[in-house]
């Protein structure tokens, strides 16, 4: 049998390998490769400071919104002191995917420093402020929640703590910081952080539309490891 010249063959392997690409690219172009993974929320303590069932259920209203308190032992209860704040967005796991059915809980101290618990309260307590609030994300991941712009108080950074509960992977407790605060490099958990957790976990405020009721805007993804 006759063989093909050199120049030949090297014009059949070239329209070979070029259909073999031509091929793997046809046969891909239809799939999903997997998204670049996502930064979760740095694993936290709850402190010292977060409510037990038995106390919130005698002591606090406990519902998304934290401005404003349905039973106190003064009576009605005018709305809390601070700059209000709407924290809302989604959780996802670290796969991009949002997750429904997830319990968000946060709490934080008032504009006096204080928390809601038995050993929270400083001098001054804003009796208008709830403290801790509780919701559960929607079919889209989705949860929102009223309350006031964080601040400091002794050897604390301005924060609020987070606790993400599901059936699929239990509980995740994390904190949210406000972006760009100097009293951020002060504080021993932010900087313990790396620069991925302080992603994570850094809310970027916005001014709301002078028309809102609240003062302060702030759209967070809540990412969870999925391990």
């Amino acid at each position: 049998m006759k063989q093909p010249a050199p120049q030949q063959a090297r014009r059949v392997e070239t329209n070979s390998r070029r259909l073999a690409i031509q091929t793997l690219a046809a046969c891909t172009a239809g799939i999903s490769w997997p998204a670049t993974m996502l930064a979760a929320l740095p694993s936290m303590t709850a402190g010292p400071f977060y409510p037990s069932t038995r106390y919130r259920s005698r002591e606090l209203d406990w519902d998304a919104d934290l401005t404003r308190v349905r039973r106190t032992a003064s009576g009605d209860a005018p709305r809390a002191a601070g700059e209000w704040l709407d924290l809302y967005g989604a959780v996802r796991d670290e796969s991009g995917r949002n997750v429904d059915g997830v319990t968000v809980e946060i709490w934080q101290c008032d504009v006096h420093g204080s928390y809601r618990h038995p050993r929270g309260a400083g001098n001054q307590v804003d009796e208008a402020f709830q403290g801790f609030g509780s919701t559960v994300t929607d079919d889209e991941g989705r949860y929102r929640f009223r309350t006031i712009r964080p601040v400091p108080y002794p050897g604390r950074t301005p924060h609020i703590h987070v606790l993400l509960r599901h059936p699929a992977w239990g509980e995740r407790v994390s904190q949210l910081f406000v972006a760009g605060l100097p009293a951020n490099d002060g504080d021993f958990l932010y900087r313990s952080l790396s620069a991925a957790d302080r992603h994570a976990a850094n809310m970027r405020l916005q001014p709301a539309p002078p028309e809102a009721e609240v003062k302060w805007l702030v759209e967070h993804e809540l990412t969870v490891a999925n391990r």
